[in-house]
């Protein structure tokens, strides 16, 4: 047999091995956790730290569970610096994570694979070579998420957000959302989308990323974090915690970047604010 024949024959059976752990293993797996029941600790977890979750409808509360459940069963958690990862780390970091993909699917997420959780802020050094010249800068982070399906965050601006649900910042929501944003292999502020998703994402979202920007550099109070008129990616990080912090107050500034987004996650905040 020849090299070539073995080559080949030898791809046919990997692809084919690919393909099995894809959408056979894979699901076969997922359906087998999802028959395990929910821990009532998780649930409390939930309730307590993902303000959200109280206030969703029962199927919907039911579809953040079970997310959350294979979430906790496929990602790595790693302590860093020292802190220890427990039950109510996890939980409340997934249950923010997968309030993105609740009505979305759930392989949206298949590429992210661990999160690292520090204490507190986190120092970063950070080398930049332009030709002969090399750069050296320290910065201090709450959260980043990687192309390679890294997330890493602080867990004291994680507490801070799940105890303040209505504030203008969350580093969970955040980072997941650029891990949304890699999806079509580059983070530009704009997810996978249908193209006529595309044609009015660009619209509403370009005047609005404008407006900020105009905004600020007329020293106006603007009506999203100033973060967000940093890049795209940024821009859309921002807006998405905005979507599930104060989605009252997104949808009355700029509704039809509401609508752009609510039309992406496939899902209202904002018909859920109040206890029922």
């Amino acid at each position: 047999m020849s090299a070539a024949l073995v080559f080949a024959l030898f791809s046919v059976i990997l692809i084919a091995a690919t393909v099995f752990y894809l959408f056979f293993y894979r699901t076969w797996r997922r359906e087998r956790e999802l028959k395990a029941p929910f821990p009532e600790s998780w649930r409390h977890y939930l309730d307590s730290h993902v303000q959200l979750y109280g206030r969703l409808p029962m199927p919907l509360k039911q579809a953040l569970e079970q997310r959350v459940q294979l979430f906790l069963s496929e990602k790595e958690y790693y302590g860093c610096d020292g802190f220890e990862v427990d039950d109510r780390v996890k939980v409340t970091i997934a249950g923010h994570a997968c309030l993105l993909i609740l009505a979305r699917p759930y392989s949206d997420f298949d590429e992210v694979s661990s999160i690292l959780v520090y204490p507190d802020a986190y120092h970063v050094r950070d080398v930049e070579s332009d030709g002969m010249v090399v750069s050296e800068s320290h910065q201090i982070r709450a959260g980043e998420a990687s192309s390679r399906g890294q997330v890493v965050l602080a867990w004291k601006e994680c507490e801070e957000a799940a105890r303040n649900p209505h504030s203008t910042h969350n580093v969970m929501l955040h980072e997941f959302a650029h891990q949304l944003d890699y999806l079509d292999g580059m983070a530009d502020g704009a997810p996978p989308l249908s193209e006529e998703q595309a044609r009015h994402w660009k619209l509403s979202m370009t005047e609005a990323y404008e407006d900020l920007r105009h905004s600020l550099h007329h020293h106006q109070k603007p009506w999203l974090d100033p973060y967000g008129a940093t890049e795209p990616a940024e821009f859309f990080a921002v807006l998405t915690e905005a979507f599930f912090q104060q989605p009252d107050h997104l949808k009355r500034t700029q509704p039809e970047v509401y609508k752009a987004l609510r039309g992406y996650y496939r899902l209202d905040p904002s018909d859920y604010r109040q206890t029922t």
